[in-house]
Order: structure tokens, then sequence, then C-alpha cells
């Protein structure tokens, strides 16, 4: 059973080859490690018989050099070396089993083969093989464990009624698989071990689609779990949507009886408070519902490329996979849209209620401006008012001064008439002050206007 290619060798030795290159164009920095990782060969190079045991543990991507350390361990307690700091994927023979490990995203799978002949399928499975100490220090939380039993095609198929007591659920389903060079038993539970079971029978499998087949049906059982993660959230959220739903109908029916500013203020602000409720449920379970899609049509694709033909009597995989998978699917691609439908809702219920207390806003501010006008105009009447009786009070005291002066002089031996002139100096001082003060008024408000 040989290794796959690493992901770092190749890049290695295409840098080798990069060397001899006849260009002299600067290269993008990341051109081979993309260019290897199409190429890198991500299933095993299997021969029957064989039986591997898959584990899929959701852990973040901070434990990765947690990972790698725990694969250093085992590396160096069976005098292996151990992979590089770098690495995202390792593979590696320690004897009675040949372990991979490979990090992606939000998961860690391990998978453990054993290519040694076997009697009985899962009786003794290729993990048993692994120190179990080990395996206890793995970092994660367990989504997917699956043992697979590859047959020779040297022993004869076995018959429904051996198939029913390898599965102990007793519910068997199977299919011909890569154009019936291979069938497929399963059931789809989780048995006793806390593992799910799946049983190939060889009939004409060559070298290479051995290792495609089982790296498929792996793929399947990890996506096909990925892709129901939002399912449990999905429920609990789907009566906080419902009541979400009728609070939105009410403030809506709410929003046609308002009187005053105060309530349409009050008003939107319930409806803020929904809005962000509604985003924040949005905001956790978006990215979730972004992956599960993806996962899912991943799973749909490896199952078309299983190319499976019917057995008599028995439900294809295709057939049992896409029956449960795509209710659950359809559940989550419910709750998503109602999520988004009940945004835009609230968005437009936001905006006619902020438009109407804009409206609001600006009628009584059309009514304050409207009042502060009529003030200003009385302010401005009394001023003139106030302005007519400051020229009375003042020609009174000029002409008291007019007055005083004429009594000086006809004290002093002038002989004049100090009624008269004083009378006739009543219309000079009126109108002298008259004038005076508009020219006052007329420049302040000059100024005023200049400024």
């Amino acid at each position: 059973m040989n290794s796959s290619t690493s992901l770092s060798s190749l890049i290695t030795e295409a840098r080798d080859l990069s060397k001899e290159s006849l260009l002299n164009i600067p290269e993008y920095s990341e051109r081979l490690e993309l260019h290897s990782e199409l190429n890198a060969v991500a299933y095993e190079l299997l021969a029957p018989p064989v039986q591997l045991s898959h584990l899929v543990l959701m852990s973040e991507r901070l434990w990765i050099d947690q990972e790698r350390k725990l694969i250093g361990e085992l590396c160096e307690r069976y005098g292996m070396s151990p992979p590089n700091l770098h690495e995202n994927d390792f593979g590696a023979n320690f004897g009675e089993f040949r372990l991979r490990w490979e990090r992606h995203t939000e998961y860690s799978t391990y998978t453990v083969y054993r290519a040694k002949p076997f009697e009985i399928p899962f009786e003794h499975p290729a993990i048993e093989y692994v120190p179990q100490e080990w395996l206890a220090r793995l970092p994660g939380e367990l989504l997917v464990a699956t043992h697979i039993a590859l047959e020779d095609r040297s022993r004869p198929k076995r018959s429904l009624h051996e198939l029913a007591t390898l599965f102990a659920s007793g519910t068997v389903i199977g299919s011909k698989v890569a154009g019936g060079a291979a069938s497929v038993w399963s059931d789809n539970q989780i048995h006793q071990d806390n593992f799910g079971r799946i049983l190939i029978h060889d009939e004409n499998l060559r070298s290479r689609q051995v290792g495609r087949l089982i790296q498929r049906l792996l793929e399947i059982e990890t996506y096909r779990m990925l892709a129901m993660l939002p399912l449990p959230i999905t429920r609990r959220i789907i009566p906080q949507l419902a009541r979400a739903d009728q609070r939105l109908a009410a403030l809506i029916a709410d929003n046609v009886e308002l009187t005053s500013i105060e309530d349409e203020q009050r008003l939107l602000d319930e409806l803020t408070r929904l809005a962000a409720e509604t985003e924040r449920l949005s905001a956790q379970t978006g990215h979730r519902f972004n992956a599960s899609r993806a996962y899912y049509n991943i799973v749909k694709l490896r199952i078309t490329e299983l190319r499976e033909e019917r057995i008599e009597g028995l439900q294809m995989l295709q057939e049992f996979m896409i029956q449960r998978l795509s209710s659950a699917m359809g559940t989550c691609e419910l709750v998503h849209t109602k999520l988004e439908t009940l945004s835009m809702r609230l968005g437009r219920a936001s905006a006619l209620l902020r438009t109407r207390v804009d409206l609001s806003m600006e009628a009584q501010i059309r009514d304050l401006l409207k009042s502060m006008d009529h003030r200003a105009h009385v302010q401005l009447r009394m001023q003139e008012t106030v302005e007519g009786l400051s020229v009375v009070v003042l020609s009174y005291y000029l002409l008291g001064i007019v007055g005083y002066g004429l009594k000086a002089l006809k004290a002093a031996g002038q002989d004049m008439n100090v009624e008269l002139l004083t009378g006739i100096a009543i219309p000079i001082v009126v109108l002298s002050v008259f004038f005076i003060v508009r020219g006052f008024r007329r420049g302040i408000s000059k100024l005023h206007k200049d400024k």
C-alpha cells in the first residue's frame, strides 16, 4: 500500500523544476502551491482485502499545532519522521496500520488503514491497532466515525441474511457502483461501538478505482453530516421567527392608528429592536447555511460519481441519502429564506415609519417657525410703539432744556417771550429727534444685515 504524494513534496519538486525555466517573467508568489493543490492525490492506493476506520473531529483552526504535536508523538513512538510545521496532511505506515491525517477549515480527519486478510468484517476494525490513550487525546468533538471493510473478489458475495447479521439494525441498503465493478452495502446506523459500517465487495475494481471509491464514500459520510449541522439551530429558531413575524404584523397594524410623534418614535424603537434581533439570528446562521449548501452539493456530486446500479430488493445509496438529506436541507433553506424575507420586511416597515416620523417632525418644525414669525411680528410692533414713545420722551426733555436756556437769557436782560419761543421750538425738536432716532435704527438694521 503506497502513500499518496504529499503537497509539500509536490511544491518542492515544482520549485526545483522552475529553476530550469526558460522564462524570465516574474512568477505569481503562490502559483506553485495552487498548481500542486490541484494535482495532489487525495486518495490512497489500496488493494483488497483492507479495513479502515475514519474519524471526523470538529475542531477550531487554532488546534492545528496540537494536532501536529500528537502526530509527532505517534511518529516518535514508532520511529517515524514527524510532519513539518506547515503541513496540513500527513500519512505514514506504523507497522500494523497506516494513518492519514488531514486538516480542513473547521474539522480534521483521521483515517486508519489495515491491509490484512479478515474473515468477519468489523469484528476487529483497523482503529483497534492504534494506541487508545493516544486516540483519547485527540482535540475536537466527534462528528463522523465509520468502519469500511473491502473484501477481495475471490471471496463469495455475501447473502442478504449474512448482510443483515453484519448490520445489526437489520436495514440494509446497497447498490453496484463504479459501473458494476463493486458492490456496496450499509445501513446508515451508528452501532454499539459508536461507528457506522460500510461493506464493499470487489468484483472487478482496478487498483486506482479502489482508492477513489473509498475516498468518495468517506466524503459522502463526512459531508452529509456537515451539511446537517445547521438543522438543530434551525429547529430552535423556527419558533423565534414565528414570534417575530407575528410581532411585525402587530406593529404594522399599530402604525395605521398612531396619532402623535411620540407614539411613532416608540413604534420605531420597537421595530429597531426587532430588526436587531433578526440580524443577530441571521449573523449566527448565515455562514452555517452557506457552508451547508456547499457540502450538500458535494454530497450530490460524489453520489453521482459512484455510478450506482440497483441491486434487486435493496434501496440504492442515492435514494436513501437524498431522500433523508433533502428534507433536512429543505428545512434549512426554508428558514434561511424566511430570515431574509423577515429582514427585508422589517427594513421596509422601518423605512416607512421613519418617513412618517420625518414628515411629522417637519410639520412640527413648520408650526414652530410660524409661531416664531408671529412673535417676531408682534415684537416689531411693540418695538415701533416703544420707539414712538421714546421720541416723545426725548422731545419733552429737550424742550425742557430749551425752556431753561430761554429763561436764562431773559434773566440776563434779553427781551423775549419764553413761552412763544418754546412753542415754536416744539415741532423743530420733535422732528429732529424723530429723524435722529430713525437714522440710528436704520444704521443698526443695516449693520445686522451685513453680518
